[in-house]
Formats: C-alpha cells, sequence, structure tokens
C-alpha cells in the first residue's frame, strides 16, 4: 500500500488533459478555494512568503504569481500590502484565457491585481520584471525536467526570490483527503484530482533537489501544516 507513495505519480490529472467541461471548471475553481481554506495554501502564505516580504522592509513590490487560477493568492497578498501600507504590483499568470479572464472577475475590489496569459516554460517577462515570482499547487502538474525549467524561468524574472507552494506527498494526507472528498465535495475534478495531486507532489528532498538542478541559490524547504512544502530561494 504505501509503495505508492514512494515515488511521485506520473499518471495526468483531468485539469491536465483537459477532460472536463466548462460547468465542472467553473464549480472546481469554487470548491478549491473552499479547499484552499480548509487545507492551508493561503496559510502557507501568511506564514511563509509574506513574513519573509515583509522583512524586505519595501514600500512598494512586484510579485507574479505563476499559475494563480483563480487569483485567491493574489487576494491574500494585496490585502496583506494595504494593511501594511505597502504598494504593490500584482500579476497573476495563466495558460487558458478563461482562467486569466477569472483572475480579473474575482478581483474587481484590488485595481493592483491584473492578469496575463502565458506559458510557464516559457515566461512572457524580461529579466528581473517583478521583485518575488511564485506559484502555489502549480508544480505538482509538471513533470521533473518541466519543472526545472520553469524554476529557471521564474528565476530570470525575479529579482529577489522565488517561492513555491505545494503538495506533500504523505500516507496520512492522502487518506485523510480522499475521506474528506467523498464525505463532502462534490466536483468531479476536485474529488478525482485532489487525491492524485497528493500523489504527485513532493517530499521535502526531491523539491530541494528539483530547486539544485535549477540552479537555484540557498533553496529551503519547510514543511507547513497541514502538508504543505513551502519552497524559498534566491535567483539564481
Amino acid at each position: 500500500m504505501l509503495e505508492r507513495f514512494r515515488q511521485r505519480s506520473e499518471e495526468l490529472e483531468h485539469l491536465d488533459t483537459g477532460d472536463y467541461t466548462p460547468e465542472e471548471y467553473e464549480g472546481c475553481l469554487v470548491e478549491l478555494r473552499r479547499v484552499n481554506r480548509w487545507l492551508g495554501d493561503t496559510s502557507a502564505l501568511r506564514r511563509s512568503v509574506l513574513p519573509e516580504i515583509g522583512r524586505d522592509g519595501l514600500s512598494n513590490f512586484s510579485l507574479l504569481d505563476v499559475g494563480a487560477g483563480s487569483g485567491e493568492l493574489l487576494r491574500a497578498v494585496a490585502s496583506w500590502a494595504r494593511e501594511g501600507e505597502m504598494r504593490a504590483r500584482l500579476v497573476g499568470l495563466e495558460l487558458g484565457g478563461r482562467a486569466a479572464e477569472t483572475i480579473l472577475e474575482e478581483s474587481k475590489e484590488f485595481e493592483e491585481i491584473n492578469s496575463v496569459r502565458g506559458d510557464a516554460l516559457r515566461l512572457p517577462f524580461d529579466d528581473d520584471a517583478f521583485d518575488y515570482v511564485m506559484c502555489s499547487l502549480f508544480a505538482h502538474h509538471l513533470r521533473e525536467e518541466q519543472l526545472v525549467t520553469a524554476l529557471r524561468e521564474m528565476s530570470r524574472v525575479a529579482r529577489r526570490r522565488v517561492y513555491v507552494i505545494d503538495l506533500h506527498r504523505h500516507p496520512v494526507a492522502y487518506f485523510f483527503y480522499t475521506t474528506i472528498a467523498r464525505l463532502f465535495l462534490h466536483n468531479r475534478l476536485i474529488r478525482e484530482d485532489g487525491a492524485l495531486s497528493i500523489l504527485r507532489g513532493f517530499v521535502p528532498v526531491e523539491l530541494q533537489r528539483l530547486a539544485v538542478r535549477a540552479g537555484l541559490a540557498g533553496a529551503k524547504v519547510r514543511r507547513r501544516f497541514p502538508y504543505r512544502l513551502v519552497l524559498s530561494a534566491g535567483r539564481g
């Protein structure tokens, strides 16, 4: 049983293959926000990424979120920056046009948030275009070679640091999620892709090794409750 957790699964998720309807995708975004609130992506951002940015003491900063989804974390960053009286320029990048539109639709109260359609493996930005570049729940969708390329691209456009928030591949996380999914989650993509996402996630040494392969400087991987990993690294 535990053998399946020794290595990352290479099975593709529905979101990767395009095996879903527009209605399922919209429902996925709604339930994904609930899952993130319950299971900690926003918490990992607030406990790891934002304190580091705060310690830099900038009165204004820019941040790119690669694979930003609906832009939920961008809105968390924007609210935090406003509370600290900092000016922020925040951009969410998504490959699909509908996803890029959703970021703007969901972020109407935040003029500092914009969206761009583009490929994470070839970011449509100049070198040093942003102070910080991050991704959350995006890395596990990529094969290792793709992720190394994406990390190099993120480093290229980041003046200061790169952050990756993703899933810790762990049996307890998997069995807890599959139990919760059966009881409370209704969207097919969330139920099936969520469990597979954990199997496609990482253990700390894997994420650290990939950061080194990408040439990132001073990479550190920290565990965050519940079963999240946060990679923080300087540009290469």
